[in-house]
């Protein structure tokens, strides 16, 4: 019997049935070849001990590689965007036979290479990366050891690796427009500086104040990584003077912080965010947004990932999906 706290191996299950290990192997693997007997006897052993088969285990050994495993290392698994790109590679991988692990970087390099050598370790054969930091070098070795990686939301400078992201700054520039063509010149901007989405988000909104001869003012522009930070930049900013008359904010996060002080303080300035989030069309206002695909993000990352798993060679591709402007009540004219 196996001790306290071991899983049963196939050495339990051919010393408790009195055969060889390789009659284990061979009834376990219905191979032929195994009298009606001995196969009962293994039967019996392997479910009294409750013996499990290892099926990573087995994977390597029938292939020689693959252990059906595929990897994905985003920011949080509790953001609802973050959940709903999981589900669409689940629902990719499940079909093939491939079991999905997540993990969550919280946007801290040390978190992220944890996570990503911790995976590498278990040798998944493919691993979708949102990457947190702009050096992870470090995988040009998985890469020449065949580890199949692709980049989501973000590219990964550097490495020769296919990439599948969002029209960041174009869906910023469609808002901005929006707000301009609404009456706002005096349009704050409450973001994250410290990823590749933040800066392209900003860079649209730029871009745009530019192209309607609006000075770049940086007294309207405020840094904010969470709900109780874009509160007080949002405070910040309807102090300003002269006060800001609309506000365009970064990611769903920062929009909720952004509410929270326009509820306690002002109704008349208008709002768009970058994501959607639940509810938002309920709110009163409701909340105008520039919505990506998660869903999309993740199927199209997913694929991409197992072409090359299975053997696609070709150059490296990066995909950019559209963004989508939803106007709703909190797309306010300029007073």
């Amino acid at each position: 019997m196996p001790g306290p706290g071991r899983r049963p191996t196939m050495r339990d299950v051919a010393a408790r049935a009195g055969v060889s290990l390789k009659t284990v192997s061979r009834v376990l693997n219905d191979e032929p070849g195994v009298l009606p007997g001995p196969a009962g006897r293994v039967r019996a052993a392997a479910a009294a001990l409750g013996y499990q088969r290892n099926e990573s285990a087995a994977a390597l050994r029938r292939t020689g590689q693959s252990s059906r495993t595929i990897g994905l290392v985003i920011e949080d698994v509790g953001n609802p965007f973050w959940a709903g790109l999981i589900k669409a590679v689940e629902q990719i991988a499940r079909p093939r036979g491939y079991l999905l692990v997540a993990g969550s970087s919280d946007q801290d390099h040390d978190v992220e290479r944890e996570l990503i050598t911790s995976l590498c370790a278990r040798r998944v054969d493919g691993l979708l990366v949102v990457p947190s930091s702009r050096d992870l070098g470090y995988l040009s070795d998985e890469l020449a050891h065949g580890t199949a990686i692709v980049a989501v939301d973000r590219p990964l400078p550097g490495l020769d690796v296919d990439s599948v992201v969002s029209g960041n700054a174009d869906g910023a520039r469609a808002a901005v427009d929006h707000l301009v063509e609404l009456g706002h010149r005096r349009i704050g901007y409450v973001g994250d500086t410290a990823t590749y989405t933040s800066a392209e988000r900003l860079r649209g909104y730029r871009q745009a104040l530019a192209a309607h001869d609006i000075a770049d003012d940086p007294q309207l522009l405020r840094v904010a990584h969470d709900v109780p930070a874009a509160q007080a930049a949002t405070r910040e900013l309807l102090d300003s003077t002269p006060a800001v008359t609309a506000l365009f904010t970064g990611n769903n996060l920062l929009t909720r912080g952004a509410i929270r002080a326009l509820a306690q303080r002002r109704h008349d300035v208008a709002l768009i965010g970058f994501d959607d989030f639940a509810l938002a069309d309920l709110l009163e206002p409701s909340v105008s947004v520039v919505a990506q695909d998660p869903a999309a993000l993740g199927r199209q990352a997913a694929e991409l990932l197992f072409a090359r798993i299975e053997g696609d060679a070709g150059p490296r591709r990066q995909v950019v999906l559209s963004t989508e402007l939803i106007v709703r009540g909190s797309s306010l004219p300029a007073a």
